[in-house]
């Protein structure tokens, strides 16, 4: 399995590698990919103190300032949403099962609405925003949990049921907002459909790679407990395995990398639903393998819907993953019913 995995991840990584420097080229100005890596080779310290490749500084301002924190913004997110696609999808034995079932997105989207309408967005070096969406996705999702929870013992079902309830009262809550802030209804609207662009993408870089760092080596870790809760929660039980405590644990990982994720790009659908199911068609069923092959390979999906939506005049990147998703979403639908 190890060595498995090491050439998977191999792949996936030189494919993760190859789109975000062909990404950081297109735009507005095209810069070809050998001036790209020279632009970030520059900023390396090993190679920088070796040698400096010559490049423009208009190219390098370009590059290094908007394009390559933009294009790793949206692996970070990328990331997330799969690892937390995956995980969500091993513990409820949902196919259809996504991290916005669980009430993050919806939650993330009142506490932005909330943030632009109070003007918000400007406090704390700007991140007021995500940093609302953030608490506000996390107060969603521990509603859920709470409402799920019987006699100590978390129901799947009523964990589902309680997502949907609490997200559609959170959205109701986000189109009252809507109808009240007319000034800022396209802000608003913008951020729900999910965008990567930013005046200071790096900073929100720095707040995604801590989350991102810690829901790979959680999940991971627990990769093998998501392996034995498949055979079915009382077979699991019967094997040692601590049942509520691995579900407390995915659930909290999930909803922090996800909550983390829509703060700082809005929300943007169907990668954590897609990606899981390409990575265990391609992979299989394990967990130890589809874990950091869907956090990869979601990663080079949302900074491809994000050049495309780049090129098409900044159109919301939650439209491009939609029209992919939208139809593949129908045939697992199908599928599965």
């Amino acid at each position: 399995m190890t060595r498995r995995l090491s050439r998977v991840t191999a792949i996936l990584l030189l494919v993760l590698l190859a789109t975000v420097i062909l990404s950081a080229g297109i735009g507005t100005v095209y810069i070809p990919p050998v001036e790209v890596g020279k632009v970030v080779a520059n900023h390396l310290p090993i190679i920088r103190n070796v040698s400096h490749f010559a490049v423009s500084s208009i190219a390098d301002e370009i590059v290094w300032e908007i394009r390559i924190p933009r294009t790793l913004l949206g692996a970070l997110v990328g990331m997330c949403l799969a690892m937390a696609g995956v995980a969500l999808q091993g513990l409820l034995r949902n196919p259809l099962a996504d991290p916005y079932m669980i009430g993050v997105s919806s939650g993330a989207a009142l506490g932005a609405g909330i943030a632009v309408l109070l003007g918000l967005s400007g406090i704390l070096f700007g991140v007021g925003i995500p940093l609302m969406a953030f608490g506000s996705a996390l107060v969603a999702t521990m509603i859920v949990y709470l409402l799920s929870r019987r006699d100590g013992t978390l129901s799947m079902l009523s964990f589902i049921l309680a997502g949907v309830v609490v997200g559609s009262f959170m959205w109701a809550g986000l189109t009252f907002i809507m109808s009240i802030a007319s000034r800022d209804l396209e802000k608003i609207v913008f951020w729900t459909m999910g965008s990567l662009a930013s005046p200071d993408p790096w900073s929100h870089v720095v707040i995604l790679l801590p989350f991102t760092v810690l829901g790979m080596v959680t999940l991971f870790g627990f990769s093998r407990d998501l392996n034995v809760f498949s055979l079915g929660e009382e077979s699991a039980g019967y094997l040692g395995l601590e049942v509520e405590s691995l579900k407390r644990i995915i659930i909290a990982s999930s909803a922090l990398i996800t909550a983390a994720a829509v703060s700082v790009s809005g929300t943007i659908g169907f990668v954590g639903l897609i990606v899981p199911h390409m990575t265990r068609r391609l992979f299989g069923a394990d967990h130890r393998i589809l874990v950091p092959t869907s956090a990869l390979l979601g990663a080079s999906l949302v900074v491809i819907a994000d050049t495309i939506a780049r090129v098409l005049s900044e159109i919301p990147i939650g439209v491009i993953t939609a029209l992919l998703g939208a139809p593949f979403f129908l045939y697992l639908l199908r599928k599965a019913y």
